[in-house]
């Protein structure tokens, strides 16, 4: 079994400032690196989990595509396609505050597939796992491409959806066939009040399951862990993330899915695969940096020591 990618590995401008600026103003950044992030974070989580992960998204020619296919091959991930001669790899300034709270402005490039029939030659078999974001659903060119090749995915593949920030501007005729085709929905609080209105993430998490056709949804809640939704049980219910110092959130969310769908893969049920994901995400923020997800040694041998 392993992870499809089809989503976006971008670069990162993270810039850490003592207080976002004003409208019109300036402010002087305390540090500030240059690092793969966005999809990237999520493949690696699962990759450092032991699970097999394809990146099936685009790469370009140019400096951004050079920096992301070396964090890949890092990794140990494999890439589908060729680098796209004519564009480069997109990337976003990510302003992080002294709270680790972080704020992002993206440039999408060639990691945004626009030509009809660009996921046709993705290899998604029987048993793999396949995740998209609301990043790629969201642009007019490439998300109508994306969105009626997920939405169409046989049914013995699974699809995660993730619509992220960008949720509340995914078109509805677009995300509709998707919702009814996923398996798994998965978003944070403020997404979820997004795509649903309900600020409550539990009443979040129930309304969000009636809006698909199959899926179990999970609502992440931050520091106090992620609310659950599953088919087989009307019940939500709370699973708790440990307390830890948090030094930069960017990333947390991806170590979560990350970590998540490897804990699915290798035969977690739903409860237990989504508290690995809790402590790879509490783990993950105490670390600067988007891809700062444990390894599958580091985080069993901290739930063996706390005793979870």
């Amino acid at each position: 079994m392993s992870l499809v990618f089809a989503g976006e590995a971008i670069v990162d401008v993270v810039m850490r400032v003592p207080v976002l600026p004003e409208r019109g103003g300036d402010v002087l950044a305390t540090r500030s690196e240059v690092t793969v992030g966005g999809g990237f974070n999520v493949m690696a989580a699962a990759a450092r989990q032991g699970m097999p992960v394809l990146y099936a998204g685009g790469h370009g020619t140019g400096p951004w595509g050079d920096l992301v296919r070396a964090a890949l091959d890092g990794e140990g991930i494999s890439i589908l396609r060729e680098p796209d001669p004519t564009r480069d790899t997109g990337f976003d300034v990510a302003l992080v505050e002294p709270d680790a709270e972080r704020t992002f402005v993206t440039h999408l490039g060639a990691e945004a597939l626009r030509q009809a029939g660009s996921w046709a030659v993705v290899p998604a078999r029987a048993g793999d796992i396949v995740y998209i974001s609301g990043y790629g659903l969201v642009p007019d060119g490439s998300g109508p491409v994306l969105g009626q090749w997920a939405a169409a995915l046989s049914d013995d593949v699974l699809l995660f959806l993730d619509p992220g920030p960008l949720a509340a501007e995914i078109r509805p005729s677009l995300l509709a066939p998707v919702l009814a085709r996923c398996d798994w929905l998965s978003c944070n609080e403020r997404e979820a009040v997004a795509l649903c209105g309900e600020k409550d993430p539990a009443i979040a998490a129930r309304r969000l399951r009636e809006r698909t056709a199959r899926a179990q949804v999970i609502v992440r809640t931050g520091p106090a862990g992620c609310v659950l939704a599953l088919r087989t049980d009307p019940v939500v219910f709370r699973v708790p993330a440990p307390e830890v110092d948090a030094a930069d959130t960017t990333g947390a969310g991806d170590a979560h899915a990350g970590v998540l769908l490897a804990a699915l893969a290798a035969g977690n049920d739903p409860a237990n695969a989504a508290r690995r994901a809790n402590i790879a995400a509490a783990l993950s923020v105490t670390r600067h940096g988007p891809a700062t997800a444990p390894a599958r040694a580091e985080l069993d041998q901290w739930i063996a020591r706390h005793g979870l």
